[in-house]
């Protein structure tokens, strides 16, 4: 029905109902704009009352999700070793990410093990292999294209890391989280084909993204800063290429990256750039991974391996376990009693209970249920590090050497040689043969179904891959 209009005043009654209302109103609200907010919030609750009564009989009858909790967000880690989860674990599909998801996930599981390679203070390839990965099936790029890739990632990172003497774990950051943000935005813009002011744009988002806290060692926090390294180079890359734009000072300015970073703001801004004139490939070349522990543990793993080849010692025989490492070793292997095969990682005292106790520091001895045994326990007791703080030059950051000596009931002092070059490392690197048992027993721990001698050999020969669109899917 149409609304009546009063003859004398020409307005409705209805409204002149609500004219008298808001009159009334006006006397306790003399704002408009306060009142007419009042006014609109009421008749949005009523709606939305309305709405409510309208759709609530829905949900008496609506089933709720079959999916149980367990498949979404648990925080008992009981449930990912169970039975039950390692079936569905195998009978699940393959899945396909977005290029940026993809490169987060691989490489927080690249550094998961924390059996993945080391140079430059921090974990290189954990960041730089997934973000390229990524990029590169994502692009069709080549096999060729993706090793110019890692090289423009590595001589990036090479170059922040020669820009500050001092060492970022000594203020708290996490170097492969920090410096990995930037060197895959590197890496990408490179596989993009970036210009240089746009490269520069790349590395400057990088750098806002960088993070990274060696108070998450021995968590799982810890592979999720390679992970979203990965992601950011990823991201920055992609951003940029589309017109997202960045500081070109970001890492020189007063304000920026190297300066927020530094330890002790010991940092050079005014050296020109080495990149592509002295190569980090050739100087600072990689170190590959003999045991799945913390890089810091392993001249003196080398040393205890090599002390109980050549002597039978009996764990209960044993008084002391001396080991002399650097400084920066035992600060940043700062777990003294683990519990868990995580927190065992970052420990000295653990890397020599299990090699005495087994033999052996190996996926299979990070595993909660060894670490937790009464004789590692009890050893790891007997474990006394004994800071180095003499540098070698030629090795920022480590002692001239690490030893360990193991003091036994009968009085004996058995010493370790003493250990300089890491057996992995440049001076003594892996084997073809050792690099594929590394390579199969990481297959094997995976427990997935793929061909690991084929996959092996096509990485072997990256240069020769015509598409890394080509290269084989697992899930």
């Amino acid at each position: 029905m149409q609304e009546s209009i009063h003859p004398e005043k020409g307005i409705s009654p209805r409204r002149n109902i609500l004219q008298r209302f808001d009159g009334i109103f006006a006397l306790l609200v003399p704002n408009f704009n306060i009142r007419a907010f009042v006014y609109l919030t009421l008749v949005f609750m009523v709606v939305l009352c309305i709405e409510i009564w309208r759709i609530a009989p829905a949900f008496k009858t609506a089933k709720m999700s079959e999916t149980p909790v367990k498949e979404t967000v648990i925080a008992d880690d009981s449930y990912w070793k169970s039975a039950e989860y390692q079936k569905k674990l195998q009978q699940q599909t393959v899945t396909s990410f977005t290029g940026e998801l993809a490169a987060w996930l691989n490489g927080t599981a690249a550094h998961a093990l924390d059996f993945d390679d080391a140079v430059l203070r921090g974990h290189l390839s954990t960041v730089l292999v997934p973000a390229i990965l990524a990029e590169a099936q994502a692009l069709g790029a080549s096999g060729e294209e993706m090793i110019a890739a890692y090289a423009a990632g590595y001589e990036t990172w090479g170059e922040l890391v020669s820009r500050d003497q001092d060492h970022y774990h000594a203020k708290g950051w996490h170097p492969t989280g920090v410096l990995g943000a930037i060197g895959a935005a590197a890496a990408c813009a490179r596989l993009n084909k970036l210009n240089a002011e746009q490269c520069a744009q790349a590395i400057a988002l990088g750098a806002s993204q960088s993070a990274g806290l060696m108070s998450n060692f021995g968590t799982m926090t810890k592979p999720f800063h390679a992970g979203h390294a990965a992601h950011a180079g990823v991201l920055a890359a992609r951003l940029v290429k589309n017109g997202f734009t960045s500081a070109m000072d970001a890492l020189e300015h007063t304000q920026g990256y190297l300066a927020a970073l530094s330890p002790k703001g010991r940092f050079d801004v005014e050296s020109p750039i080495r990149a592509g004139k002295e190569w980090q490939l050739l100087k600072a070349q990689l170190g590959i991974k003999k045991y799945p522990l913390c890089y810091c543990t392993h001249r003196a793993l080398d040393g205890i391996h090599d002390l109980v080849k050549a002597h039978e010692i009996a764990t209960d025989a044993i008084n002391r376990v001396i080991v002399n490492t650097s400084r920066l070793n035992a600060t940043i292997l700062k777990n003294h009693r683990p519990q868990t095969g995580l927190e065992a990682k970052f420990s000295m005292e653990f890397a020599m209970a299990s090699v005495l106790v087994r033999g052996r520091a190996g996926l299979n001895e990070l595993q909660d249920d060894f670490v937790q045994t009464r004789e590692v326990q009890e050893l790891m007791k007997k474990v006394v590090v004994e800071p180095d703080d003499r540098e070698d030059p030629e090795q920022p950051g480590r002692s001239p050497y690490d030893l360990v000596t193991v003091e036994v009931a009968d009085g004996r002092r058995i010493e370790s040689p003493k250990v300089r070059d890491i057996r992995g490392g440049p001076a003594l690197p892996l084997s073809r043969e050792e690099l594929w048992t590394k390579f199969s027993d990481c297959v094997r721990v995976s427990k997935v179904s793929i061909d690991a001698a084929g996959l092996f050999e096509t990485l072997m020969s990256l240069e020769k891959l015509g598409s890394a669109a080509k290269l084989p899917h697992y899930g």
